[in-house]
């Protein structure tokens, strides 16, 4: 018994010899190998992550090893979780200098007492020093060094980093490093808001990871777990009732996988970017998730190879709020890595609103102007209906809510598939022609390459009034004004009839404007539509550009898109009111040459005497200063017209400024400074017109 008592007192004075003698060794500390362990500490590769605009964690990266080592953040982990680590394994943490000489006594004690290692009198700061430097065994040489580097690394950091340190570094079983990572595998949330249970779970992981884990021994966790959980409540760290409920809950026997939300976008960033440690994204967190669910919902309607894309912006800033790329990342099946959100694809009537746009700009049509979807022959091109149908003579407006194709080539054919293509760059879209074609009709109905990230471009711009929109996938961003694609007016009026296009079967009206699309041979579903604030686009198909028997936009990609809005969550924005000069009228109370479309004399077997009307001043892509009047306004402007048979229309920007004119020439009196289209539609609706920059 002598002997024990002994052993013991002479163990807690060489613990206590051992730290006095180390903190007075100024050479051991200062050694060139001690320094080591602080330039580990500044170089800790942590796994990359891309979050959302709120900073929440949208899609990790593991570092290289496969190890999830998320950096941790002391600001976003429970405070009270904290506070019971500190309690459990290290109390006198926030006083010590790295090393617990009274820790190390107790130990040095109990092992001469019990001839084996009760508590190993390690400080946090020392578990920081060891998983810095692991050592390959447990010897007095080993556990001298990780004292002293233990020393070092109190004396270069401030409690609150050693405490990041450990709460990035602590094992938590299997690939699991760092409290970030244990709690989503094991609670499937970030650690800012633990249960009392699930906080004893992360505090008693550490010690023992692998025998603790519970997905492999859910019972060795759950005790470990309660071992905590009953001695915190003896430090008077945790209440006594709240013991009961904490003990009661279950251990979640199953490991989480860690988040994976936009993982195309993901991967592009991290190709594009390899240096960088992390990227925040303009992405809604929740938004994104709901929209996945979706996709992945809707696909396993359609069948086991096609998949679905989905993109929502803000138009009001650019900013991308929701990207899906493909219906499930790793269906091998559904080609589920290829993402379809930029994949060039035909675009089938999606384009058409903007050929509107571009007709009722130029003065050639209104909305209740009448038109005729016949059969008819555009120089051995003859596009037919999607059900092979005609309708005989329609409203421009119904051409457009029924999408109907002979009206929306005749009205391209008057407007020039060269502008058509020229207006989709200027909106922000990059059309892919066939190599060595020039623009031809067949780009109305889908006969050019784009790709949803485009088509979605091209309807913010619609929806800001014909403002070009630029997408941004970076949080914060705000729209550049940089001039006009499309007239705003005509833009609205454009915007005004698709809002009334019915909606899709089941489906009540959505209060937001729409037009769908599908492709030649049923390669390509599309649906893309705006409201006041939120633009949505959805692609469906397969990602090969097989046919897909039965798919169309109005009856594949519209429900999604109707369901898409709802998910959005609050009010809806409403759509605008027609900006001030929109000629909002009838079919009896229109101008002559806008009550019918017929341009040409060709296309309706006329034979006019005289020549199409030109506009021979001012000068197409003319430069036009303006002279201002003594009354601060801008001088009128005269314009002048060879060919034609009057009377004359004259419109401007879409707006008609002097009515069934017998002249050749009139006066005009600009609105403002900027890009101006002047149109003239003569007596058999022949047209012509000229697009000027007023400076």
């Amino acid at each position: 018994m002598r002997r024990d008592l002994i052993r013991s007192v002479s163990g807690a004075v060489f613990a206590v010899a051992l730290v006095a003698g180390l903190v007075s060794a100024g050479s051991f500390l200062t050694s060139p190998d001690g320094s080591a362990v602080i330039a580990r500490a500044l170089a800790i590769e942590t796994s990359r992550e891309v979050t959302g605009r709120d900073g929440r964690l949208l899609n990790p990266f593991a570092i290289e090893d496969g190890r999830w080592r998320l950096k941790a953040d002391l600001d976003h982990v429970d405070p009270r979780f904290v506070d019971m680590l500190i309690a459990y394994e290290d109390k006198r943490f926030r006083a010590h200098a790295g090393v617990d000489p009274l820790a190390l006594s107790r130990a040095a004690l109990q092992f001469a007492t019990n001839g084996r290692i009760v508590s190993g009198g390690s400080t946090l700061t020392m578990q920081v020093a060891r998983l810095l430097n692991p050592r390959a065994e447990r010897s007095i040489a080993a556990k001298l060094k990780q004292i002293r580097d233990a020393i070092r690394l109190d004396l270069a950091f401030t409690k609150t980093e050693l405490l990041t340190l450990y709460l990035t570094l602590a094992p938590y079983g299997g690939n699991l490093e760092g409290v970030r990572a244990a709690s989503l595998a094991w609670f499937g949330h970030e650690p800012h808001d633990l249960s009392l249970a699930e906080a004893a779970l992360l505090v008693a992981l550490p010690q023992s990871p692998e025998t603790r884990r519970p997905d492999r021994d859910p019972a060795a966790a759950r005790a470990a777990r309660d071992r905590v959980l009953y001695r915190l409540v003896t430090a008077g760290v945790i209440e006594a009732d709240e013991l009961g409920p904490a003990l009661a809950t279950r251990v979640r026997e199953r490991r989480r996988d860690m988040p994976n939300l936009a993982p195309h976008l993901a991967r592009l960033m991290s190709q594009e970017t390899p240096g960088a440690q992390g990227w925040q994204t303009s992405l809604d967190a929740r938004l994104q998730g709901d929209l996945e669910k979706l996709a992945r919902e809707a696909a396993a309607t359609f069948g086991s190879t096609e998949s679905i894309a989905i993109l929502v912006a803000d138009h009001s800033t650019g900013e991308v709020l929701a990207e899906i790329g493909s219906a499930d990342f790793f269906d091998e099946r559904r080609a589920g890595q290829v993402d379809m959100v930029r994949a060039i694809r035909s675009p089938g009537s999606t384009l058409k609103p903007l050929i509107y746009g571009l007709a009722f700009e130029a003065g050639l049509a209104h909305p209740e102007t009448l038109i005729d979807d016949r059969p008819t022959s555009f120089g051995g091109y003859r596009p037919r209906n999607f059900d092979f149908g005609y309708q005989g003579t329609v409203s421009v407006r119904e051409a457009l809510e029924m999408s109907l194709n002979v009206p929306a080539i005749r009205l391209l054919e008057a407007v020039g598939p060269t502008r058509l293509v020229a207006r989709l760059k200027r909106a922000g879209a990059e059309p892919v022609l066939p190599r060595g074609d020039r623009p031809g009709l067949p780009i109305g109905l889908g006969g050019v390459g784009l790709s949803l990230d485009q088509l979605v471009t091209l309807f913010s711009g619609l929806a800001e009034g014909g403002a070009p929109v630029a997408l941004s996938r970076v949080p914060g961003s705000t729209r550049s004004a940089r001039g006009e694609f499309l007239d705003r007016r005509a833009a609205w009026q454009v915007a005004d009839i698709i809002a009334g296009t019915s909606p899709p079967a089941g489906h009540a009206p959505g209060g937001f404007a729409y037009k769908t699309g599908t492709s030649y041979g049923y390669r390509d579903a599309w649906a893309v539509g705006f409201d006041g604030r939120h633009v949505i686009g959805v692609w469906a198909g397969k990602p090969n550009g097989a046919p897909v028997p039965g798919l169309s936009g109005r009856l594949t990609a519209a429900p999604i898109l109707f369901d898409a809005f709802e998910r959005l969550g609050g009010k809806r924005v409403p759509l605008p009111l027609a900006p001030k000069g929109t000629l909002v009228a009838r079919a009896a109370d229109l101008p002559p040459a806008l009550k019918r479309f017929a341009p040409g004399g060709t296309l309706n077997g006329n034979s006019a005497a005289e020549p199409p009307p030109s506009i021979v001043f001012p000068p197409d892509g003319a430069r036009v200063a303006l002279e201002e009047s003594g009354e601060g306004r801008a001088r009128p402007l005269v314009v002048k017209l060879d060919g034609g048979r009057p009377p004359f229309q004259w419109f401007a920007n879409g707006t008609p400024f002097d009515g069934a004119a017998r002249r050749r020439d009139t006066s005009w009196q600009p609105d403002g400074r900027g890009f101006s289209t002047v149109s003239v539609v003569d007596a058999d609706g022949r047209s012509a017109s000229v697009t000027v920059f007023l400076e």
